[in-house]
């Protein structure tokens, strides 16, 4: 017995993947499957762009708002939620189309990779020396140890830089010997749309939201703190909820909030098409300033080739 593979929309933040995709969604009948690891955080709705209440309403949407911003969330815990979340669609006869831009989240669905376990006393530490020391201290430390894992990092993203750190110290081994899956792009179980913004117009995008945003990211920001979400979380080290928490403590002044986001953001879009590319498995649809939107056509018609189908234990280790 065969099934249909796995349908994903991918592509750079700010390219119109949410918008596009409620329209490709409602033309194919498909399920949304939110792959982003910030759109999984609830009250944090404006800096992550999350889809609004009216295309929630036309399509549903899984995997969001799965946690309180001061909850740990790991990689291996999305893998098995959105695993189920795609079995439990396709049980019920429906169609899951996955859609983001990083393609941490994305790989964890379609492909078969493993994540290492995580130790709350080993991280608390590593952030504690990050914090006292500066990022880059212990990016030189993980790079001495594992240049390929460092190869891969910014020297200022704490974050990624202190879980490479935990899990060697947790197993004895270099991350990157637990990561040699990501260069194994298996065929069959997926079939990928990715949109590519020019340039040019990519930046003019990002531009145009971050200045659209950013009033209303600064009073949802300001609610988070309120909340007791302190600006020393993972998920509030967020790209613009930083920048606006520095805003609200008066480090920096609102136009400084927007620049500082606009650049991050930009970065972010190269990393994530630098990740992307990566994969042969994606057929890319250029776009313009319209974005997304130009190519929902021609994206439904590729994804909505009924023909492509799998065996079942291609379609990225779904459970039941």
């Amino acid at each position: 017995m065969t099934e249909q593979a796995l349908l994903a929309l991918v592509g750079p933040t700010a390219s119109g993947k949410t918008e596009a995709s409620v329209n490709l969604a409602e033309s194919l009948g498909a399920e949304i499957v939110c792959v982003d690891s910030m759109l999984v955080y609830r009250g944090m709705d404006i800096g992550t762009a999350k889809p609004g209440a009216e295309q929630r309403a036309r399509v549903p949407h899984h995997l969001l708002d799965l946690a309180d911003p001061t909850e740990p969330f790991s990689a291996a815990r999305f893998q098995e939620l959105a695993r189920r979340a795609v079995s439990d669609i396709q049980s019920r006869g429906g169609r899951p189309l996955l859609v983001g831009g990083g393609g941490l989240y994305y790989r964890a669905v379609v492909d078969d990779l493993t994540f290492p376990g995580t130790s709350p006393d080993i991280r608390a530490l590593l952030e504690v020396e990050a914090a006292a020391l500066g990022p880059e201290k212990l990016y030189w430390r993980l790079a001495a140890f594992d240049p390929v894992a460092a190869d891969r990092i910014q020297p200022r993203n704490a974050r990624r830089t202190v879980r490479a750190l935990e899990v060697a110290a947790l197993t004895g081994r270099a991350f990157s010997e637990h990561s040699r899956d990501w260069d194994r792009y298996p065929s069959g179980g997926v079939r990928v749309a990715g949109v590519e913004v020019e340039r040019p117009a990519l930046r003019r995008r990002i531009e145009e939201r971050v200045e659209q945003m950013m009033p209303g990211l600064l009073a949802e920001t300001g609610r988070l703190l309120d909340m007791g979400s302190g600006p020393f979380l993972t998920s509030l080290q967020a790209i613009g909820y930083a920048e606006a928490i520095a805003c609200i403590q008066g480090a920096i002044s609102r136009a400084q909030a927007v620049t500082a986001t606009i650049k991050r953001t930009k970065s972010l879009a190269r990393r994530q098409m630098a990740w992307l590319r990566r994969d042969p498995r994606i057929r890319w649809f250029p776009a313009g300033q319209g974005g997304a939107a130009e190519v929902v056509d021609e994206v439904s018609e590729y994804l909505g080739v009924s023909e492509h189908r799998v065996e079942p234990a291609g379609v990225a280790g779904a459970e039941g």
